[in-house]
């Protein structure tokens, strides 16, 4: 029976979410910017969907932007406080992130280095992959507009101080991003205790539906954000276009389902997580787990096994029907090791040979046996003869 443990890269629909969705398809298919029964209909719909969100972060629903993608969350959180600025003839500015951020935050940063001359400062982290707040606090300076720290990595699933760091900076009055598309659902994330002004979150990481996000900005900053995308008022004129009514209910279903198992699915997860971690380092000694101890998304699990190919370990571990992964989807089909493990300090030829389990609602200790079994098979196969 196939495995799968790679839901940082997605995670299957849930069949409650699917079912909240399907009206949507069909029946109730009105515009819900139109002021008609159809589309009043769907506005409502939207609405709950909206709250849904907002209740899962602790915001208020008119804090809650949504958008196509984390990735667009990303963009609307980075680019908009620079495009703000230049639309009123302010060029440069300063923006401070750290070394291990997803490419939607990265790139993002470079493309307004390169075109809009904005200095970055990039903050290292230390071996466990964790960014020293006052280190984020010193970099900080008079033309500092925004920072932007993520809460949980996707690599390595370790954790970063976001609200020690969203402290020192509002305090200076800088606006403050995390990306949050990896904590959500994994862990209790509330705006208001991390501090921050902006707070990027996705569906498909939840066991919603893909291609649909959402960007918490705190009441009092919308004003600051210039919107990406051009046209109508939809979203308060934050995010022109038609709104993905089906996704986003998903989106909402999502939500709720997550809420509802806070409690009971982070400490089983991270019973599966600590199984699977312990049987890899009895069965390998020379395995590596990267990531913090403690402070660690409760169901990621990067293994680092010297001497081999992660990318050939995926594989003989995919033929057994298992999936994992070598570190974040978006950076698939790169020959080069994860810039997290190389910001980490880990060598190439360790984080070469780096493999990420991630864990879900559905996965079983049974499976996780399977996996550890499944593993000796391919690594008799793949170690040097």
């Amino acid at each position: 029976m196939p495995i799968y443990l790679d839901h940082n890269a997605t995670t299957p629909v849930a069949p409650q979410v699917l079912q909240a969705m399907l009206p949507f398809f069909s029946e109730r298919f009105g515009n819900p910017s139109s002021i008609h029964g159809y589309g009043q209909q769907t506005r409502r719909a939207l609405d709950r969907a909206r709250q849904q969100v907002a209740d899962l972060i602790g915001a208020e629903p008119g804090e809650v932007v949504f958008c196509g993608s984390g990735t667009e969350a990303d963009n609307l959180a980075i680019r908009g406080p620079f495009d703000r600025r230049l639309a009123a003839g302010v060029q440069g500015g300063h923006l401070v992130t750290t070394a291990v951020e997803h490419p939607a935050v990265l790139n993002s940063c470079a493309g307004l280095e390169e075109r809009h001359g904005v200095r970055v400062t990039r903050v290292g982290v230390d071996g466990a992959g964790r960014v020293d707040p006052d280190e984020v606090a010193a970099a900080i300076d008079d033309e500092t507009v925004l920072v932007s720290v993520m809460l949980a990595n996707n690599d390595v699933g370790t954790l970063q101080p976001v609200a020690q760091i969203a402290s020192a900076a509002r305090a200076r009055g800088v606006l403050v991003h995390s990306d949050a598309v990896q904590a959500l659902g994994k862990l209790p994330v509330r705006v208001d205790e991390l501090g921050v002004d902006l707070l990027s979150v996705s569906a498909h990481k939840i066991h919603g539906p893909k291609g649909c996000g959402a960007l918490y900005v705190r009441r009092g900053v919308a004003d600051r954000l210039a919107p990406l995308v051009l046209g109508g008022a939809h979203e308060r004129g934050r995010r022109a276009g038609t709104e993905n009514v089906a996704g986003l209910v998903g989106f909402g279903a999502a939500c709720e389902l997550a809420a509802a198992g806070l409690t009971e699915d982070p400490p089983r997860l991270a019973a599966l997580r600590d199984r699977l971690e312990r049987g890899v380092l009895a069965r390998w000694p020379s395995a590596r787990v990267n990531g913090h101890p403690t402070e660690r998304l409760p169901n990621t699990s990067s293994v680092c096994f010297p001497g081999l190919d992660g990318e050939a370990l995926l594989m003989g571990l995919d033929l057994s029907g298992i999936a994992v992964s070598t570190g974040s989807a978006c950076s698939s089909g790169t020959l080069e090791p994860s810039h997290v493990l190389a910001a980490m300090g880990i060598e190439e030829r360790l984080a070469r040979g780096a493999v990420r389990f991630s864990l879900g609602r559905g996965n079983i200790a049974e499976e996780v046996d399977a996996t550890l079994d499944a593993l000796d098979r391919v690594l008799a196969q793949l170690a040097p003869k």
